[in-house]
């Protein structure tokens, strides 16, 4: 075999197991393997699990605060409004250099698949996917990023954007975005939403669209992409981001959305590192939290995910693309702590993003593709508790990052 983790502390099982891997897959997963490998690891009872996912982020934007005016309101209208100057100069090097970083941050902490959200308008062109896709080949041996082709601005309200998310297709975009709400009128939201369609079906993408990210509860998009869905027929194929206003929907409407959710199979990412410090930000005690009714969704039995979002630019300052410290955030927002709701959250960084994604090789199984992480605890509450160091991370059956574990305590 090409590569044995000895003594990993799999999730679900009592006792400590061997897997082996060849030509970048998962051969073996037994009490003990008799082989002798090209390279071996031991993973020390540590526990070991299938790397993360990312499956909201927009690399495009990343680390771009130290150049922009500070967004003085802290709303998203002003972030968005901020970085319009700049992306009308973007650079393929700068793109690059900011996404690299964040990438390689990413892949350190055990991520090692990434669903990058990049801006599609008539300010900064096709320009931002240029130096996206870019980054997607220098780090294709390491990191697989879907780039999502994003109307930030709209499209209806953004004439000739349409025109260029055609394009963006055909250079390279695999998923189809929108942002329906940000549109002049619900009758140009489901315009918004039906273009969006027409383009995913030409190209037999996906579709992942920002939807509703306010606490208003006037804006109903999640609804007209829901019956969109079924109309179509996209079960299973279309994801929803952010999705806060529906937190301030009435109970029963509220209800009856999550309902069509359901029967569409849409997938929903909540994005509480953003969206905490976004929405509500004008509220007199109590505060809004920002996030979408994930605990609601989950007993109806849609699959809910969450993301990094941003790093560093003008909408969070904060972020380390570190899924366990989204993690540890997401649980406090959405109060989940009671034991089977911690396990819940820690799938959120990968096996219900794995199916968002619709990643069909995915977990510690024989036959799937061996990408795995080896943290440096026992369980998945200390994983996201603690964010302890990655000692390995290994993608496509190598390794690709290590951390030295070394703490000394002098009394």
């Amino acid at each position: 075999m090409d590569l044995i983790i000895r003594n990993a502390k799999l999730r679900h099982y009592d006792l400590l197991k061997d897997i082996g891997i060849e030509g970048g897959k998962i051969v073996a997963i037994e009490s003990h393997i008799e082989d002798t490998p090209n390279e071996e690891i031991d993973a020390l009872g540590q526990l070991t699990v299938p790397a993360f996912i990312d499956p909201h982020i927009h690399l495009d934007k990343v680390n771009i605060l130290d150049v922009v005016r500070p967004n003085v309101s802290g709303t998203l209208k002003e972030a968005i409004e901020i970085i319009w100057q700049k992306k009308a100069q973007y650079t393929n090097e700068d793109i690059v250099a900011r996404a690299g970083d964040v990438i390689e941050k990413a892949i350190a902490n055990g991520t090692t698949r990434m669903r990058t959200h990049v801006d599609i308008d008539t300010i900064g062109g096709l320009k931002p996917l240029e130096g996206v896709l870019e980054a997607k080949k220098k780090y294709a041996n390491v990191m697989d990023l879907e780039i999502v082709a994003f109307p930030q601005e709209g499209i209806i309200k953004n004439p000739g954007c349409e025109q260029l998310m055609w394009k963006a297709m055909e250079m390279g975009a695999d998923v189809v975005g929108g942002m329906p709400a940000n549109e002049y009128c619900p009758a140009d939201s489901k315009r918004h939403i039906e273009i969006a369609f027409n383009i995913a079906q030409k190209y037999k993408s996906d579709i992942d669209m920002h939807i509703d990210e306010t606490d208003d509860p006037f804006y109903r998009t999640l609804e007209m992409l829901a019956d969109e869905t079924i109309r179509r027929g996209y079960h299973g194929r279309v994801t929803a981001g952010h999705t806060c206003a529906l937190a301030a929907y009435d109970d029963h409407y509220a209800q009856y959305v999550i309902d069509k959710l359901k029967e569409a199979n849409i997938n929903i990412i909540t994005n509480p590192v953003t969206n905490l410090l976004l929405q509500g930000r004008n509220d007199n005690q109590p505060v809004r939290r920002g996030i979408t009714r994930v605990k609601e969704l989950l007993a109806a039995g849609v699959n809910v995910s969450f993301g990094q979002d941003c790093v560093k630019d003008t909408f969070y300052p904060y972020g380390s693309a570190d899924m366990m410290q989204v993690a540890l955030i997401s649980a406090h927002a959405a109060h989940m702590s009671l034991p089977d709701e911690i396990e819940n959250i820690f799938d959120m960084t990968s096996i219900r993003a794995a199916q968002a994604l619709r990643i069909g090789d995915y977990g510690i199984k024989s036959g799937n593709t061996a990408d795995i992480v080896i943290i440096n605890c026992n369980n998945v509450l200390d994983a996201i508790r603690l964010q302890p160091e990655r000692r390995f991370v290994i993608k496509s059956g190598k390794v690709i990052a290590r951390t030295e574990c070394k703490k000394e305590i002098y009394l």
